[in-house]
């Protein structure tokens, strides 16, 4: 499971990285980001690429309770198969832009943070599902769901589970390409990041 992670990297960077020819919506950098909260995704629109706030925790498209639970991760096992996320997969798919991300330690009665990021120090996108809606005004707004896969060797002894980190611009482009695409091709990007791209550190950011 993710459910906490940290984006800081200022928005020029998050447009030269991942390649936006459009900003729409609202967010903040934030060490402490959490479920419920708007956060920056990145996906095509319109034959161009948006960087724009989704709320994280989607509600399936087919739900008409406003109520229902909103799921904020998607297991990479099943995410083509499961009914809550199966379209999305093939049609709505996005790059939730994270500079790290945190996991808790379960020892005895304590819990200790880890959190884990990049050795090259540069954001990524999480692979990501969306569900949204056009306003009367062209404006998109809409949520999102992380998608998880195992862990690696690094995050393993904290966390059986870890967020898909798609780092490189080939995954992302993939990821983001037109549907619909090849199931396969894309299922093979949700894999955990390797080991030694990664480097991690005890305890949370620095506090807003």
């Amino acid at each position: 499971m993710c459910g906490r992670f940290a984006l800081v990297s200022d928005l020029r960077t998050l447009e030269e990285k991942f390649h936006v020819q459009r900003v729409q919506g609202a967010w903040r950098p934030s060490w402490n980001i959490t479920p419920d909260h708007p956060v920056p995704a990145v996906m095509h629109h319109d034959g161009i690429r948006i960087l724009l706030g989704l709320r994280w925790g989607l509600t399936p498209a087919f739900s008409k309770d406003p109520l229902a639970r909103k799921m904020i991760n998607a297991r990479a096992e099943t995410v083509d198969k499961k009914p809550s996320f199966r379209d999305a997969f093939h049609r709505r798919r996005c790059l939730i832009v994270a500079d790290g991300f945190y996991e808790w330690k379960k020892e005895r009665k304590a819990k200790t943070p880890f959190y884990f990021y990049l050795k090259s120090g540069q954001p990524f996108g999480f692979a990501g599902l969306y569900e949204s809606r056009l306003s009367p005004d062209g404006q998109i707004t809409g949520a999102c769901a992380i998608i998880t896969t195992q862990a690696n060797e690094l995050v393993a002894p904290v966390h059986h589970r870890m967020p898909v980190i798609l780092s490189n611009r080939l995954e992302q482009d993939l990821w983001l390409g037109p549907s619909p695409a090849d199931p396969q091709n894309l299922l093979s990007l949700l894999k955990p990041l390797p080991a030694d791209e990664m480097d991690f550190k005890e305890g949370l950011g620095p506090r807003d």
